[in-house]
């Protein structure tokens, strides 16, 4: 038995921030699926400050393989896509992104849309990460912080993705340790907060894959993959 349900088709890992450890969950979860014989893909839609960068390249990493991970653009500036296509005075089409996503999630078993950022971190054209998710019609599990002032972001992130239709099986809490007042409270309160499963992720070594995938699955999943 699973902590959540488990999508068993493409979904999205977003964030309430950058930071928050989006990537280490994606990894987790995409090299927990692969090992239970799934054909599982992260698609990243576009990575900035690259190099040094690079969420697919630590995915297949920590997956073992580069067929764990893809990244469909790649731009120097540490800004958000829209802005630092135009600071780099490279070309960024929305549409040209949505489609080439919606194909690499179509190609896999269980494709993983990795957001970029928070949810409202302009994309292109206009569009944010959240239109991405709303346009591909999947749902999104949500990455936050453990500690104080989470309940605010998380809350509001949930809301936000609801708002557009958009599903959200379960909220990460990454990096649980559990020390403050604050972080033995949030679990619970998040959960009557949003009337969803909230589960805790412990502090990984990310420089042992399995470490990773093993405590996303332990942690995350609580159970064998169907």
């Amino acid at each position: 038995m699973t902590a959540f349900e488990l999508p068993d088709d493409a979904f999205a890992v977003v964030g309430t921030d950058t930071g928050v450890g989006k990537t280490v969950v994606t990894a987790g979860l995409v090299g927990a699926l692969r090992e239970a014989g799934y054909d599982a893909c992260a698609i990243k839609p576009a990575q900035t400050g690259y190099p040094p960068d690079d969420d697919a390249a630590f995915v297949a990493d920590i997956c073992g393989t580069e067929a764990a991970a893809t990244c469909l653009r790649r731009l120097e500036p540490a800004l958000a896509p829209e802005v630092a296509a135009d600071v780099a005075g490279v070309e960024l089409e929305y549409e040209s992104i949505r489609e080439e996503t919606a194909e690499h999630l179509a190609t896999h078993e269980i494709g993983v849309l990795e957001g970029i950022g928070g949810l409202r971190v302009p994309l292109a054209d206009g569009r944010e990460v959240i239109d991405l998710v709303s346009d591909l019609g999947i749902p999104a599990v949500v990455v936050a912080r453990s500690g104080l002032g989470t309940l605010n972001h998380t809350a509001l992130s949930v809301s936000a993705l609801r708002n557009r239709g958009i599903d959200v099986p379960a909220v990460v809490l990454n990096e649980y340790e559990g020390e403050s007042l604050a972080a033995r409270t949030n679990p619970d309160v998040l959960a009557e907060m949003t009337d969803c499963p909230v589960v805790t992720l412990p502090p990984l070594s990310v420089e042992d894959g399995s470490s990773v995938v093993d405590g996303v699955h332990a942690h995350v999943l609580a159970g064998d993959i169907d």
